[in-house]
């Protein structure tokens, strides 16, 4: 397949906005419902076909066909919607949207526990969740989520340099790589608040997620000297690279697997994970707390969690996801760039990016601006 330039993929314009408003919602506020939920709308209930499946995720984030297995296997139609951002996603939710299944990050899905607004998940009606958690322990007990008792992990992920080896040839194996002189005016950063900061608090030595002021007077300090060298602030990371817009990028490292697929010669393209650390997401299926269809949706997850649907899943968006027995699928896929696999010490390495207080978001929502000014 030709590298022609392709839509914005999966999460590209989705989480370009998703960057602001932070601070409003920090530790949980503004996520409270109206009403406050009754203990029997939070607490878990059995998988059964309740009604058809209200669905809220990124856009064009799960194989199509995996939707039609589920509807065709139950009996059920399968009712998509779209959000743009996490911010987004809350807005829906805040607004009355009932939505049966979600897909929050972890610091998202934090808030949404913290604010009620998440119903409990009994683990053991989902008999192919029994093996992530045995598994991959971390996801048994994250720091999110106490012991999953909201949350099913569904994807994992780290944020990288993606680059154009037939241009620039091997890198050092640093953040630093970004400010080589060989790609001046031919880089892009991500355009993701957390994802900057945390790139230049990796560099200082400093915490993914810190707003202490002084902190984030350096990284800003740090950024401004990035600044003049940069293209610009882009999340469409992989068109950039094979248009030739990009030489070198920050990248989160699904996309990069995703480009995989629509590279001529993949070999002409690299990612790296920086040595000084890599932060680390991962999303999460969780029900809402006046889901209409909570049941439908106990069924969906633990048929998303099948291996057969995983592998599917893995090959059609280019993100790990944690379940047994898919390994070699993703390994398989990013054999180009093994440094996307995402492992155990990878999560215990813990940068997450963690939700501040009012104070620690609103200052990184202004370092983040001036960044962004130049």
């Amino acid at each position: 397949m030709s590298p022609e330039v392709l839509p914005p993929n999966r999460r590209a314009v989705l989480r370009a906005v998703a960057c602001g408003l932070l601070g409003a919602a920090a530790g949980g506020c503004g996520f409270m419902p109206a009403k406050s939920p009754s203990a029997q709308q939070l607490a878990p209930v059995k998988a059964r076909v309740d009604g058809d499946l209200v669905y809220f995720n990124w856009a064009d984030y799960v194989d199509p066909s995996v939707f039609k297995g589920f509807e065709k296997e139950y009996g059920v139609t399968v009712v998509q919607s779209n959000f743009d951002s996490m911010e987004g996603m809350v807005a829906k939710l805040n607004a009355g949207n009932r939505y049966d299944i979600i897909f929050p990050s972890a610091k998202w899905a934090q808030r949404l526990v913290r604010g009620g607004r998440l119903r409990r998940i009994d683990h053991t009606q989902l008999p192919h969740a029994q093996a992530i958690f045995g598994t991959y322990t971390y996801f048994a007990d994250p720091w999110y989520d106490p012991g999953s008792a909201h949350t099913v992990p569904f994807t994992a992920y780290k944020t990288g340099i993606g680059w154009r080896r037939d241009r620039v040839g091997e890198l050092t194996g640093s953040w630093r790589d970004l400010w080589s002189d060989e790609v001046r005016g031919k880089v892009f950063l991500l355009d993701d608040r957390d994802e900057v900061l945390g790139m230049g608090a990796l560099e200082l030595g400093l915490g993914v997620s810190t707003g202490d002021p002084h902190d984030l007077g350096r990284i800003t300090s740090l950024l401004g000297t990035l600044r003049p060298r940069l293209r610009g602030f882009s999340s469409d990371s992989y068109n950039n690279l094979l248009n030739g817009n990009a030489l070198m990028t920050q990248a989160w490292s699904g996309d990069m697997a995703a480009m995989l697929n629509q590279a001529k010669d993949p070999s002409v393209f690299g990612f790296e994970a920086p040595k000084e650390g890599t932060p680390i997401n991962s999303d999460c299926y969780a029900i809402p707390w006046n889901a209409p269809h909570p049941g439908t949706a106990m069924l969906f997850i633990d048929y998303m969690l099948r291996p057969e649907n995983v592998k599917k899943n893995i090959e059609y968006i280019g993100y790990p996801m944690p379940v047994p027995g898919t390994e070699k699928t993703y390994a398989e896929l990013v054999k180009p760039f093994p440094e996307c696999l995402v492992t155990e010490e990878d999560l215990r390495a813990d940068l997450f990016f963690r939700n501040g207080g009012r104070a620690a978001e609103d200052a990184r929502d202004t370092a983040w601006t001036h960044v962004k000014a130049g």
